[in-house]
């Protein structure tokens, strides 16, 4: 009996991935990666001249994580759909809430800021006077 070893292929830093690069480097079929681009609203890979995928690291991450949610952790195409808008709102919602407390730093220091020349002001105008 011959051991065949599995074939693995480093990524390497580049800005596309065709589609064949893709299916080696997650171990799927290109007809599998093309089946979930019409199941999953948020996987679509830019196009080249020639119409041929381009996929980003972005879009093998994405691919990387339906796949552990259909394989590795038995949910449906529907329940990974769902699964994928829950963590995005999530994430959203955290960068809003950072940005949020953001502002409101910003606007302390603002208000700090005016009131700091508002006082400089009154000083002037007492020694105009």
């Amino acid at each position: 009996m011959v051991a065949r070893a599995v074939r693995r292929i480093k990524p390497r830093e580049k800005l596309y991935y065709s589609i064949t690069e893709v299916g080696e480097l997650t171990e799927l079929k290109p007809h599998i990666l093309r089946y979930w681009e019409t199941e999953f609203p948020f996987l679509r890979p830019k196009r080249n001249r020639a119409g041929n995928r381009a996929y980003r690291k972005k879009d093998i991450e994405m691919i990387q994580l339906i796949k552990k949610l259909l394989y590795d952790e038995g949910y449906t195409i529907e329940g990974a759909k769902n699964k994928i808008r829950q963590m995005r709102k999530s994430v959203y919602e955290e960068k809003m809430k950072e940005t949020v407390s953001e502002k409101q730093v910003d606007a302390n220091n603002l208000l700090k800021l005016l009131k700091q020349i508002r006082d400089e002001l009154l000083e002037i105008r007492n020694l105009l006077r």
